[in-house]
C-alpha cells in the first residue's frame, strides 16, 4: 500500500520550516541506530529534529512494513476487526495503516515520547482519523483492549527478559489478533522466533507468516524476512543523500490469533526465479521448506508468475 499522498504533504510542508542540515545529521542518527540494534530500551528518536527526521525517512518505511505485513496477517484471518490498539505507536504508522486496511472505528495509540505524541496526533487529523493517545511506556503496562493489537519496531529494542513480559502484555491486550512486526534482520528474526514460540505456548495461533505452528525450518544460518517498497520524496532523497526513488524495507513479522485463524498451505520466502517456461520457488510449508518448480503446464503457473515474497502459495 503507498503512503498516503496527504501524510507525505503534510511532511513536507512541516519540514520546509526546518534546518535541512540539522535534518540530515538526525537522519544519520536514525540509521546509526536502526543498524545498531543495540537493544538497551532508548527510544531512536526522542528530540523534535529528531522525530522530523523519523517522519520523512522512516515513517514511510515503517508505514509501507506494516501495511504489508498488517495484508499478510488479515489474509489468514476471518474476524472482524472493530478496534485498534497501536504499542510503541511512534507517529502513528500502524494505527493509520490499520484505520486503512480495516474498518475499524475504534483506534488507540500508545506512545512514550510526547513530541512523538504530539506529530502523531497532526497525522491522523490530516487523515481524518479519530484516534485516542496515551502517553505510557510499554514497560509500565497495557490494561487497554483491542480486537487487533499492532506492535512494530519496539520489542527488539528492549533487553530480554523485558521483552518477554511485554509480548505477555501484548497478549493480554488482543482480543483477537496481535501483529508484531520487527526489521528484516538475522537478529531481529532471532527476536520473532522467540516471541512466536512465547505465542504458542500461550495457546495462540500462528495465522501469518508460518503455515504451522510447528518448529521453524529454516536452517540456522537463514532468516524469514519480506520486503515492502515504500517511494522516496525528493526531501527525503535529499536527508539521506539518495538518488533511487524509492527504498526497499525488509522485516519480519509475526501474526498471532486467538480465533478466526486460518494459516495458509504454503508462503513464498525469496523471490520466485522466473526462467523461460519455468518457476523456481522456495516456500514454507506444513513439511517444511520446499523447492517448488512450476512448469508451463501446471495449473499454478500463472499464479506463480504474479506472486511475490511473502505471498500465499497453493502447495
Amino acid at each position: 500500500m503507498e503512503f498516503p499522498v496527504e501524510l507525505r504533504s503534510k511532511i513536507n510542508t512541516m519540514l520546509k520550516q526546518e534546518d535541512t542540515r540539522e535534518l540530515s545529521k538526525a537522519a544519520e542518527r536514525l540509521s546509526l541506530r536502526y543498524r545498531g540494534e543495540f537493544g538497551d530500551g532508548k527510544r531512536s528518536a526522542s528530540e523534535r529534529p529528531d522525530i522530523l527526521a523519523y517522519a520523512a525517512v522512516r515513517m514511510p518505511a515503517t508505514f509501507a512494513a506494516v501495511s504489508r505485513a498488517l495484508e499478510l496477517a488479515l489474509e489468514c484471518f476471518s474476524g472482524e476487526i472493530s478496534s485498534v490498539l497501536d504499542v510503541g505507536a511512534g507517529t502513528g504508522s500502524g494505527a493509520i495503516a490499520a484505520s486503512l486496511l480495516t474498518e475499524c472505528a475504534e483506534i488507540t495509540c500508545v506512545e512514550r515520547e510526547e513530541n512523538m505524541i504530539a506529530l502523531g496526533r497532526e497525522f491522523l487529523k490530516c487523515m481524518d482519523i479519530h484516534g485516542e493517545w496515551i502517553k505510557r511506556d510499554i514497560l509500565q503496562g497495557i490494561p487497554e483492549k483491542a480486537d487487533l493489537v499492532i506492535c512494530s519496531y519496539c520489542l527488539n529494542e528492549l533487553p530480554s527478559a523485558k521483552r518477554k513480559a511485554a509480548v505477555d502484555e501484548l497478549a493480554n491486550a488482543a482480543d483477537k489478533l496481535l501483529l508484531i512486526v520487527e526489521p528484516g534482520t538475522p537478529n531481529a528474526f532471532s527476536t520473532v522466533s522467540e516471541i512466536r514460540g512465547r505465542l504458542l505456548r500461550r495457546g495462540m495461533t500462528i495465522a501469518a507468516p508460518c503455515p504451522h505452528g510447528e518448529d521453524c525450518p529454516l536452517p540456522k544460518d537463514d532468516w524469514c524476512h519480506f520486503t515492502a517498497r515504500a517511494a522516496r520524496s525528493r526531501l527525503h532523497k535529499q536527508l539521506k543523500g539518495a538518488e533511487v526513488p524509492y527504498e526497499d524495507e525488509k522485516f519480519c513479522f509475526i501474526a498471532a490469533a486467538k480465533e478466526n485463524a486460518a494459516p495458509c498451505t504454503g508462503r513464498i520466502l525469496r523471490h520466485p526465479f522466473i526462467e523461460p517456461g519455468r518457476i523456481t520457488l522456495k516456500i514454507c510449508s506444513e513439511s517444511g521448506v520446499l523447492t517448488g518448480l512450476i512448469t508451463k503446464k501446471d495449473p499454478r503457473f500463472k499464479a506463480a508468475r504474479k506472486s511475490g515474497t511473502g505471498d500465499k502459495f497453493r502447495i
